[in-house]
């Protein structure tokens, strides 16, 4: 009895600093020890002090541990959703409406994008040295999208090699998201078509996802230390005074994605009968994660938990739209980056001008482009893809490199925030949203408990770690 009375109040004390508000600290601590970095700069011949190191370290482990993550949970979610869609009779009907609104939404992003590139010309008058104009080591095509979706191995893994500037060579090896999603939905279907005696491979599927889901919020709840090394490294590195003359195309940009994010968001919200404010909180420890880690893939995991415990999507449903959404649907990378960006180049050269048409190009490749660009991921490369298509001079992408990194904050922020509407707006338009887990208050730890009622003061052990709780069951028709 007194054990249980001790242990009782230690778990209330826990809970009175809440998950959202630890990350919050993260933040405010990273921005203060990445000034007290900057304060006592480099040592030896431009070296990192020992602060900007560990600032570097804390971060990039937390974000490799994320990457270490995204390949299991792919691979078993797909695998189970997959299981589990083969009772739903509208399955074609939901992956073609996922689809729709990846385009809508990337088309209403470009076109926002377009429009402030034309309004506020950020390439006119630009007091950008054009010395520092080259073309960037690697861009995107058309074909690559085609080369990198079969996979070069069961595993999706590829191999890429790198000089350093003693002259030294180092391999890396790293999975390609997309051959993994590819692999997990021939697997499923596979499994599916085999029938009876494939039970016990997808009943060890979905056991193994548990398992994987445990270690997952694990790593989420070092979130907060993760957060401290990430921002504290990119103050470090980047500065108050790396935008330069680039301040005027790095406000267009951030206009551009906050009017997608606070705005369009919010609307496509309201129009289909959810709360915006609920919709926030919802995805907002993943948005948040984004920002600081500029890695959607890294992302993944946090993006994959908030659309299913926080917005109500089921996961049979969400498991194969959050990870598709992450690797081809960016309105912030594919839409309105590089619409903004291509018109700052043209502006920025002389002699060239923009017609009707390479506008619509614009909305092409934003549209339809991201796919292109899937396999090798990235912004810079979706810019190359966009200016090669319109013809416009490569060197360009060199003019905008001093700013990337601080764009990208945001850019990965507005991509993770539109990879979980999506599967919340066709959820709730085919009736298979949990409505009621929607709308439900958000714990200590950022996530609707797993257990019923949600607001119970029982529920302690699933605010604490809510994958203590039962799952429940994600038949057709429930969220």
């Amino acid at each position: 009895m007194s054990a249980q009375s001790t242990g009782a109040p230690t778990r209330r004390r826990t809970l009175r600093f809440p998950f959202a508000a630890q990350v919050l600290t993260g933040l405010v601590l990273g921005v203060l020890l990445g000034v007290v970095a900057l304060q006592i700069g480099p040592v030896g011949d431009g070296e990192p002090n020992w602060l900007a190191v560990t600032l570097q370290t804390i971060g990039s482990t937390f974000v490799t541990l994320l990457r270490t993550i995204v390949p299991p949970l792919i691979v078993l979610a797909v695998i189970s959703s997959i299981a589990n869609l083969r009772n739903v009779t509208n399955a074609a009907r939901l992956a073609w409406k996922t689809l729709l609104w990846f385009a809508g939404t990337a088309l209403i992003a470009v076109a926002i994008g377009i429009t402030l590139g034309l309004v506020l010309r950020p390439g006119v008058n630009s007091a950008v040295d054009a010395s520092t104009a080259a073309e960037p080591s690697g861009t995107g095509s058309w074909m690559a999208f085609i080369e990198s979706i079969v996979p070069a191995n069961f595993l999706g893994l590829g191999a890429s090699a790198s000089a350093a500037d003693d002259g030294s060579l180092s391999a890396s090896l790293e999975f390609n998201v997309l051959q993994l999603i590819v692999i997990a939905i021939v697997l499923g279907i596979a499994a599916v078509k085999v029938g009876k005696a494939a039970e016990p491979f997808i009943a060890f599927a979905d056991s193994a996802l548990q398992v994987v889901l445990k270690a997952l919020w694990w790593v989420i709840r070092l979130a907060p230390i993760g957060t401290v090394g990430l921002l504290g490294n990119a103050v470090y590195s980047y500065g108050w005074t790396t935008i330069g003359a680039l301040g005027k195309y790095a406000l267009t940009v951030y206009i551009g994605l906050a009017l997608v994010l606070f705005v369009v968001y919010p609307l496509l919200t309201r129009l289909n009968g959810l709360s915006p404010v609920k919709y926030f909180s919802g995805v907002w420890p993943a948005v948040q994660l984004a920002f600081v880690s500029r890695s959607s893939m890294g992302t993944l995991p946090v993006t994959q938990r908030v659309t299913e415990q926080n917005l109500g999507v089921p996961r049979y449903y969400s498991a194969f739209a959050v990870p598709f959404g992450a690797t081809t649907k960016m309105d912030g990378c594919a839409a309105v980056y590089p619409a903004i960006s291509a018109i700052f180049i043209a502006q920025f050269f002389p002699g060239i001008s923009l017609g009707p048409t390479d506008y619509l190009l614009i909305v092409f490749v934003s549209v339809i482009g991201s796919a292109a660009t899937a396999g090798t991921t990235g912004a810079t490369v979706m810019l190359t893809l966009t200016l090669s298509t319109l013809g416009l001079p490569l060197e360009g992408v060199g003019l905008l490199l001093a700013v990337d990194p601080i764009l990208d904050m945001g850019r990965t922020a507005v991509n993770v925030a539109g990879q979980a509407l999506v599967p919340a707006i066709v959820a709730k338009r085919e009736g298979i949203m949990d409505l009621a887990r929607y709308d439900a208050p958000r714990d200590a730890s950022g996530f609707v408990p797993l257990d019923e009622p949600h607001a119970d003061a029982g529920t302690e052990a699933a605010a604490e770690d809510p994958d203590t709780a039962k799952v429940p069951a994600t038949a057709p028709g429930r969220g």
